[in-house]
């Protein structure tokens, strides 16, 4: 998340303000020809979710992204979380250690979480003989952080080349741990407050006219400006924390030494130190727990771009009703595909590597399903 990258390509691209510009092709630059995507999803997501494992699943895409930051060093690269995986991409001398850490982390996923975690590397090269794109922007939510918007189809491409089984990355032998630090859980689930928690995917219709499809965005994406705080989902004093956290299993199984029991021992004091500085807002060095806490609510990734619009939204039924309406239309003049999904609650994985600095992303995702519920309706509509 430093600037430190030698080849700052990343580093270079302006960073936009207002997600409303999101479609702007002004603002993303096409990765260089020897950068590599990465991608990685759950296989059985569906089948996780049913089983109500939506902390696991969530876990399984964050940790892949922690993994690489901390294997890079905390080097800057365009990420996305997509809720039961993650993309991104990287600069050559990046590639060997992204694909240790996929390779570990696929490992970790099977061993501690029970989830099979597919990771595939694909060449840039390789998407671009395609005639698809790779192009990076960088949008600020706030004045802490940045975080990556993709478009060009080459990353939706690239993970449907992945689920074929292409461009895979093997896992690491048994017993591999990916460096996971800064990954937590410690926040409880976000109540919707406007009525409902609303998951929504939409991509392209196959052969989409680009302009059509720009124009469905925008409006969509006006629409919700309209709402309340955009709809986002993270109230505004941050969210609900109790002791012990609801996240606690899965921040110990992200730990590293000693056995699973120490490690819980470990996280369950972490945790209540933690929970104290919160609750009493006791200042320790450098680390203000109300400023913390509104860097949290700002740097909440509960919308994004990466060749399919995402967005997890508190809002009313009137508000879901009318996207389903526009969304309905768009999809029956072949313009997109899409997927909603209703439930009454939030939740939010965290990666923070240092807690003193403004630069942590706090992932959003439904608490009862959802991208990969809105995925499973995008499967299941026509076209």
């Amino acid at each position: 998340m430093s600037h430190a990258n030698a080849s700052d390509f990343y580093g270079s691209i302006p960073v936009f303000r207002g997600f409303a510009r999101l479609m702007d092709p002004a603002l993303y630059r096409s990765l260089p020809d020897d950068w590599t995507v990465g991608v990685a999803d759950v296989v059985e997501s569906t089948k996780a979710i049913a089983e109500r494992r939506y902390k696991a699943v969530n876990m399984a895409g964050a940790a892949v992204i922690a993994a690489v930051t901390n294997a890079l060093m905390g080097r800057e690269f365009p990420f996305v979380f997509g809720g039961d995986g993650a993309s991104f991409a990287v600069a050559p001398r990046d590639l060997a250690a992204a694909r240790d850490a996929l390779a570990s982390t696929a490992t970790w996923a099977a061993e501690d979480l029970g989830l099979k975690l597919r990771v595939a590397l694909v060449p840039v090269g390789a998407v671009r003989a395609q005639g698809l794109d790779v192009r990076v922007a960088r949008y600020g939510p706030s004045a802490n952080l940045s975080y990556a918007m993709f478009s060009g189809g080459g990353l939706g491409w690239a993970d449907v080349a992945m689920k074929r089984g292409e461009f895979a990355v093997t896992p690491a032998p048994p017993g591999a741990q990916p460096d996971l630090t800064g990954l937590s859980c410690r926040f409880e689930e976000m109540a919707a407050s406007r009525g409902l928690i609303l998951s929504v995917l939409v991509l392209p219709a196959r052969a989409a006219d680009p302009t059509a499809f720009r124009d469905i965005i925008e409006k969509i994406v006006a629409l919700v400006e309209r709402s309340p705080d955009a709809g986002r989902p993270v109230p505004a004093g941050g969210p609900p924390l109790r002791w012990p956290p609801q996240g606690l299993d899965f921040e110990a199984r992200a730990s590293r030494g000693g056995s699973l029991t120490q490690r819980r021992a470990y996280v369950l004091g972490r945790t209540l130190l933690y929970y104290a500085i919160m609750r009493l807002g006791i200042r320790v060095g450098g680390f203000v727990p109300a400023v913390y806490t509104q860097q949290v609510v700002e740097n909440s990734d509960f919308r994004k771009y990466d060749d399919a619009l995402r967005m997890i939204l508190d809002c009313t039924e009137e508000l879901a009703n009318e996207l389903n309406a526009r969304l309905t239309e768009a999809a029956a003049r072949g313009i997109v595909r899409y997927g909603l999904h209703r439930q009454d609650a939030a939740m939010m994985t965290c990666f923070t590597p240092s807690a003193v600095r403004s630069d942590h992303v706090h992932f959003i995702d439904g608490a009862r399903g959802g991208y990969a519920s809105a995925a499973t309706a995008l499967k299941a509509a026509p076209g």
